[in-house]
């Protein structure tokens, strides 16, 4: 992949010289922050609550009160954020007329698209990496279940991954960027809610629609447990649309 590292410099230096990842960041932080306390809050008047009860005591714990929704807030804010994150990666490319020109360097196809995909990761685990600072803050008040915590990061971190390679990939279709932008969301979306029709859809196709949602793969991760067909699941997902976008390229170079 000849070229990744110096493309992921360059693209990390224009995330940080634009003042998009700062605004989404800023916002996508306060609203994790309110969630994660409100969530707090809701675990400690249960907590309270059921002091007399030790049955229903032993339920309630950090993990399920306020991880597993916590984690689930996060999936739904990075379903908005991420197209923000990937629209420009090709779109802005092609619109400026510097397609061509990265293209005449010596830099193989891979490598530009594992350096632009691996920039992008990265803003993505900082920003994950920053929402690790609250369970550290809660850790200091009460006993957390660390190897669930990791696991539950785990499964965002590759839940992202799939997000930003089909992000990239609509990057790749269109020069507009806000086009960009609505065919990443719109087909993210597809792949959030088509686990839905396990319940509603063709008695026949209830394995297959549960098999691609996106979010049935996360669930476990949320829980604590780490499933190898959810990671498998998340990694083919990401080569498949990688390959995809370096498809999508080539027969722009075709056509050209």
């Amino acid at each position: 992949m000849t070229g990744c590292l110096a493309v992921w410099r360059k693209e990390l230096t224009v995330y940080f010289a634009t003042p998009i990842f700062y605004l989404t960041g800023f916002f996508f932080l306060l609203l994790a922050g309110y969630f994660f306390y409100s969530n707090i809050a809701y675990y400690t008047i249960l907590s309270f609550q059921a002091g007399q009860n030790p049955y229903l005591e032993g339920m309630l714990t950090p993990l399920q009160m306020v991880y597993r929704p916590f984690f689930s807030n996060l999936a739904v804010l990075f379903l908005f954020i991420v197209p923000l994150f990937t629209m420009r990666l090709f779109a802005e490319e092609k619109r400026s007329g510097t397609m061509e020109l990265l293209f005449t360097f010596p830099l193989s196809d891979w490598g530009i698209i594992s350096g632009k995909f691996l920039a992008a990761l990265a803003l993505y685990a900082l920003l994950l990496a920053v929402t690790g600072l609250y369970s550290a803050a809660l850790a200091a008040i009460i006993a957390v279940d660390w190897s669930a915590i990791v696991v539950g990061y785990l499964g965002l971190l590759l839940l992202g991954g799939a997000f930003l390679a089909l992000g990239m990939f609509s990057s790749s279709l269109t020069e507009n960027q806000i086009i960009a932008a609505v065919i990443a969301f719109g087909l993210l979306l597809l792949f959030w809610v088509i686990g839905w029709y396990e319940e509603l859809g063709p008695s026949g196709y209830q394995g297959f629609f549960k098999h691609i949602s996106m979010m049935g793969h996360f669930e476990a991760f949320s829980r604590g447990v780490l499933d190898t067909r959810d990671v498998l699941y998340y990694l083919s997902f990401i080569f498949f649309f990688l390959f995809l976008t370096k498809r999508q390229l080539e027969s722009r170079q075709w056509r050209g």
